[in-house]
């Protein structure tokens, strides 16, 4: 998979609320009630990683979860990024 043009990831950006681009990858954070939502939520999101082969870069702190998507093998940006990242909001809607 290649990586997207910052052209088009800056196009793509726009229809995914709460994320946004910059260092070569997509971000977002997302905040939950408390730690055990916060983790219930990064482990649903590992199962979906894991059917995937897809990881994110990820930092949990009690309820707060920081969430940067990139494809290393591309050194950058692609669509399976942003499929990622449309699961993720899937799953916390």
């Amino acid at each position: 998979m290649e990586a997207l043009t910052e052209k088009i990831i800056l196009e793509k950006i726009q229809d995914f609320q709460d994320w946004t681009y910059n260092e070569n990858a997509i971000h977002t954070s997302l905040e939950f009630n408390d730690f055990k939502d916060a983790f219930s939520v990064m482990t649903r999101i590992a199962f979906e990683a894991e059917k995937l082969n897809h990881h994110p870069d990820w930092t949990n702190v009690y309820n707060t979860l920081q969430i940067s998507l990139t494809t290393h093998d591309a050194n950058g940006v692609t669509q399976k990024d942003f499929n990622f990242a449309k699961i993720i909001d899937e799953l916390v809607s």
